[in-house]
């Protein structure tokens, strides 16, 4: 049945079946070759949405498109101006840590990198910055929208594996930032390389300035983790507040959207949302067919035959996850990695927020590396620059980011209060 699975799945990618229909797809034919009742799909399909931390997902994608179209990015990038505009190549920085900032709000790698390119890209061109390595610095940055919260992959994780989403909040900011300085060190280092400009010089009224006129932008992940922290609202009301507040910022405060744009944003969020849904539906299916056959705890066995030292079998899972996340979009491979995996990292005592952290970061670098690269998609429609010569220009930033990964694994320490 296993090899049945394996065989229909990967022959619809190959023919280039979206994922969802894949997923469901491979796990039909599973379920007819056993000669077992097809109501089985429709019924895990309801029962693997029927979650209310998953009320968190579209919710957070909606907040992220409406804060990615209105001013909020460009009044967060010019304080980050601001501030660290004066270092040499200082405009790369803000781009790293504009991410950042985006990332405390969106939970999106694509809208990340969407909100800072727009802003940054004209700037970068007009100062003389190496337009592709630009653009792949901007692409690098998103993966942080997933790793620091809020994130959208580790709502999935938790109600996968049935973990809080707080505490996987809580501890994604120690990887996030890690994420963040190095991509700034290289940054700095091509800079001085290729002796980019400096940006703005230091002034303490421009930084006062600029950070009351980017005070909404900073206030929203204050709001929204530090009402999940204190215990005050769960993720779910959280995400709801999100668009409360985003949409009272863009609407009121900037006036920068109109009543129809917000409905074009919702279309748009509702498209990305129910690719989402669909996909968890389905998936559900495929871990019922997974479990029923024993299909994780063949593969923890076989795996576990290799080796018994939890370093070892991390770093073959963490291989497994980057690889995977090449060729599969980020939803989707954690999606399918996550219950195929549980039963061995149970077995060898590792920490379920800890490996949550490693697979979600895992599959944050897919968003950079071809075929399946949305991050790189995107810079490179923002650009007007080819894909390949985005991605040539990538191979420093993923090295980094792979180091991160690499630090997850191996150093306890790198997450605070979680122990191999």
């Amino acid at each position: 049945m296993g090899l049945i699975l394996l065989v229909t799945f990967l022959l619809f990618l190959l023919l280039g079946v979206p994922v969802a229909v894949t997923i469901g797809l491979s796990s039909m034919i599973a379920l007819m070759s056993g000669n077992m009742s097809l109501m089985v799909i429709a019924q895990r399909m309801f029962a693997g949405t029927d979650s209310f931390a998953l009320i968190a997902v579209p919710f957070f994608i909606l907040a992220g498109d409406i804060l990615a179209k209105g001013k909020i990015s460009e009044k967060l990038v010019e304080f980050a101006d601001a501030v660290f505009g004066f270092l040499k190549g200082g405009l790369s920085v803000v781009a790293v840590l504009a991410g950042m900032f985006f990332a405390a709000i969106s939970g999106s790698g694509a809208a990340t990198t969407a909100a800072v390119g727009t802003t940054l890209v004209p700037e970068l061109k007009r100062k003389g910055y190496e337009e592709a390595s630009s653009a792949s610095l901007i692409a690098a940055s998103g993966t942080i929208g997933v790793v620091i919260p809020p994130s959208v992959p580790m709502i999935i994780y938790a109600v996968i594996a049935d973990q809080s989403v707080a505490d996987l909040f809580l501890n994604g900011f120690i990887p996030g930032v890690a994420m963040g300085l190095i991509l700034i060190g290289i940054a700095i280092r091509q800079a001085i390389k290729r002796n980019y400009p400096r940006g703005s010089k230091l002034e303490l009224r421009n930084i006062v300035k600029t950070f009351f006129d980017a005070l909404w932008g900073l206030l929203t992940p204050v709001i929204i983790l530090g009402g999940i922290f204190s215990g005050y609202f769960t993720p779910s009301e959280a995400a709801v507040i999100a668009v409360n507040y985003s949409l009272l910022v863009s609407l009121l405060v900037y006036r920068d959207l109109k009543l129809k744009d917000i409905y074009r944003i919702m279309v748009r969020s509702l498209m990305t949302m129910s690719v989402i849904m669909f996909i968890i539906a389905t998936s559900s299916v495929l871990s019922w067919v997974l479990a029923n056959w024993g299909i994780p705890a063949m593969i923890a066995n076989s795996v576990l035959s290799l080796s018994s030292n939890p370093y070892v079998i991390m770093f073959l899972i963490a291989l497994i996850i980057v690889i995977t996340g090449v060729f599969v979009e980020t939803a989707s491979a954690l999606i399918i990695l996550t219950p195929v995996f549980l039963p061995l990292v149970n077995q060898l005592g590792i920490d379920l927020v800890h490996f949550g952290l490693v697979i979600v970061v895992g599959l944050a670098i897919g968003m950079i590396t071809p075929p399946v690269a949305i991050n790189l998609y995107v810079a490179s429609s923002i650009t007007g620059l080819s894909i390949e010569r985005i991605t040539r220009a990538i191979v420093p930033y993923l090295l980094g980011l792979l180091l991160v990964l690499l630090l997850m694994v191996y150093v306890p320490i790198f997450l605070p209060g979680i122990i191999l």
